[in-house]
Order: structure tokens, then sequence, then C-alpha cells
């Protein structure tokens, strides 16, 4: 049913969301792989599983649901992340209480849609509304929620992960948290790389959909050697960007989500031009309400490694570049941060590449190709640290956060 309307649920997301033509239709196809992959994951899963006999015994192990819990998706991928934190419950066996973010309510309700067309009964997948604020705590908090899954921001990710600690009066479990909040994620360019397709990759990790991504890449980290080439590179390639409607084809970035995320751009901005150079656009429009939430483009340069820029998330087109005296310096800076999502290495040098395999930690790890883009199946996703509980979504471990384990043991008669 994805697949008959992929082009009705494109332009919803372009319509709710604004993502450009492509963003949307990799959205609803990666969707589309979500229900591919956990179904054919879930004939894997189900049944008894292996494990050794004892003479005179018969031992099996099943893998049974959790109960009713929660799907909490953020508005950026409308209907990808929801997809996915929706049908991993459900083929598990488990029901699902699915609030998606204000801000995108219209494309999760296709989904419903969708589901109640397959056939899925009435009250096993629960569609309900409103304000995080209004009632995420109170769904976060009731006794009889047995799981919460959530995709969102670090803020929001750890209080969803403090309140689910607490044991409310009636509750017989301990909550499970499946959780993913974020990064700051960088890409770090040696002496040795393709420049040409470092920056290509850069700025199509930095930019697409107006850097409205937990994986985008907000932070480059170029050796002395490079830097400078490497900058102009990326500002020639990401001034070509065209800044406007969505639904027009020639349109590479739309509209940010709304004015809060446009005033929080603004405010980075503004810090940006204290802590670096503003190398290219900045320029933010001064009545958001008529002439739409457009932010262009925006890169500074000469960060520090320890700056708000080069710390902080900011979920929006903004990129800092820092510069690194040598590779091992430029390691050392990739990892600074506290989240741990997605990162990425070019070089020449398979040492160097080895190294980051070994020392660069994250928990997506990308070599001579952009940092975003992640494919169901091909690279599970999920980050360390305060990127969340890297739970790999579209991994062959995910529909095990759903379920939980039976022992059984039958003595044979003598």
């Amino acid at each position: 049913i994805m697949r008959n309307r992929i082009y009705e649920l494109s332009a919803w997301m372009i319509y709710e969301v604004n993502k450009n033509w492509a963003e949307a239709y990799a959205d609803v196809a990666e969707a589309i792989d979500f229900c591919e992959y956990y179904a054919r994951e879930m004939q894997r899963l189900a049944g008894p599983q292996q494990v050794y006999q004892l003479p005179g015994e018969h031992a099996e192990m099943q893998y049974i649901p959790l109960g009713a819990g929660l799907a909490i998706p953020p508005w950026n991928f409308a209907l990808a992340i929801t997809t996915g934190l929706v049908v991993a419950p459900l083929v598990t066996g488990n029901t699902v209480v699915l609030k998606p973010s204000p801000r995108s309510p219209v494309i999760a309700y296709k989904l419903m849609e969708i589901l109640a067309e397959v056939g899925v009964p009435a009250g096993v997948v629960n569609f309900i509304t409103g304000e995080d604020s209004v009632i995420g705590d109170l769904l976060v908090d009731h006794p009889k929620t047995r799981f919460i899954g959530f995709t969102g921001s670090k803020e929001i990710g750890l209080r969803i992960y403090e309140r689910a600690a607490k044991v409310h009066p009636g509750q017989r479990w301990l909550k499970r948290t499946v959780l993913e909040m974020g990064g700051k994620d960088t890409t770090v360019v040696d002496e040795t790389a393709d420049i040409d397709a470092a920056a290509q990759a850069i700025v199509a990790a930095a930019f697409g959909f107006q850097g409205q991504k937990c994986s985008a890449c907000s932070r480059v980290v170029a050796v002395a050697p490079v830097y400078d080439e490497l900058l102009e590179k990326v500002v020639e390639r990401a001034r070509t960007l065209t800044v406007g409607d969505p639904a027009q084809r020639e349109s590479a970035l739309g509209a940010v989500i709304d004015g809060r995320s446009l005033d929080k751009i603004r405010e980075y901005i503004e810090i940006g031009k204290q802590e670096g150079r503003l190398v290219l656009g900045g320029e933010l429009p001064n009545n958001p309400e008529s002439e739409g939430y457009f932010a262009p483009p925006t890169i500074f340069a000469d960060i520090a490694p320890n700056a708000r820029l080069a710390q902080e998330e900011i979920f929006g087109p903004v990129l800092a570049f820092i510069k690194a005296g040598d590779f091992d310096e430029a390691m050392d800076v990739a990892n600074n941060t506290e989240f741990g999502l997605t990162g990425g290495l070019f070089s020449n040098v398979p040492e160097r590449l080895e190294r980051a395999r070994e020392d660069l930690h994250v928990g997506n790890l990308y070599l001579n190709r952009k940092i975003t883009g992640a494919m169901v199946g091909v690279h599970p996703f999920g980050g360390f640290n305060m990127s969340g509980t890297d739970s790999k979504g579209g991994g062959p471990d995910y529909l095990l956060l759903f379920m939980q384990g039976k022992s059984i043991a039958e003595k044979k008669a003598s």
C-alpha cells in the first residue's frame, strides 16, 4: 500500500514538514524498508530458539511480547521513524500508543489509515495527538506503560529516561526505554583525502533537509594543509543550493520546521559571529510569518573545538569548520562532544581508516562517504553516549528490545 501511495505520501511530507521531493521520497522508501525488514526479522525470531538439550529433559526458549507501549516519533522523518517505532513493537506482538510530534500529525495519521487498510485490529495501534508538555508525561508515567520508543532531542530523551525509571503504584515491571537523542556529528578530512569528494559529501550531509537530521554533518575537522582548500570548495558548492518552495523540483532546501526552530538558528548564528568567521549565509528573514521560515546554508570558519558552535546541537543548516594541526589532533576533536551518533573520515591512508574504526566513538561510522543516509538492514542506526541507548533501528537485534525471553524445560517421563 505504501508503494502504491508513495507519491501521495511524499506530497504530504513536502506539505507538512517542507522536505524536498528527493528527501520525501526517500523517507517513504525507508518506511517501506522498515515494514519489509522487521516482518522478515520476526520470522527469524518467532518460535523456539536454539538451546542445548540435557538428557532426560526437553528445553526451549522463546521470545514473548512486553505488553502495551509508546511510540513517540519526531517530525523530521515523519513517516520513516514513525513507521519503524510502530511496526517493530507491532510485529513482536505488542500494542502501541502512537503519539506523533504536534508538528507532523497528518503523515502519522496516514500510517494509521494504512494499518487499518491492512487489517490491523482496532485497539492494537492507538493514535493520540497533543503537545508533549500536556500528555507526554502522562503517557510515560502511566503504570500500564511497558516500554517507550522515542526519537527526538537529548533534553526530552533524558526526561523520559528519568521518569521511566520511577515505579508507580500498580506497576509490575521495569519500563524499557529505546531512545535516540540526536548528535553533534563530525566529518574529519586529512591531507591525503579526495578533497572534491569530501566537499560534495559534506554539503550533502550538512544541508540535506535544511540540516534537520540528528545525523547531519554539523562540524568539519580538517587538518591544516587542506583546511583552506576544503573550506573554499564546500562554500562554493553550498552557494549553489537553492532555497525555496520544496514543491518546486529546483529547490534543494525548503523552510525549517517553524518559528521556534528559526529563532534557535538565529541565536546560534549570532553566537557563531562571536566565535568564528562567517563565510556563507547567515541572513534570515525579518518577517518569517509572511516570508516563510527559510534559513540559507550557513558556514562558519575558524571555530574553536570547545566553542558552543562546536558542541551544541543546532538542528539547522549551520556548519562549523575547525582546523586541526595534524591527524591525531583531528581525531581528538572528533571525539570531544557528549554525543556519539554519526561521524566520518576522509583519508587514503589504510592505517588511519583502521584507527577510525577503533577510535572514532560513534554508533554509525562512515569512511570516505557522507555521514547521512543510513539504509535499513545495511547501516543499523543508533548512537553512543548522549545520542541515546544505541538501539540499532533497522538492525538484527532491534526487535529484541520489544520482547522478553521465556525459558521452558520439561522433564521427560522415564
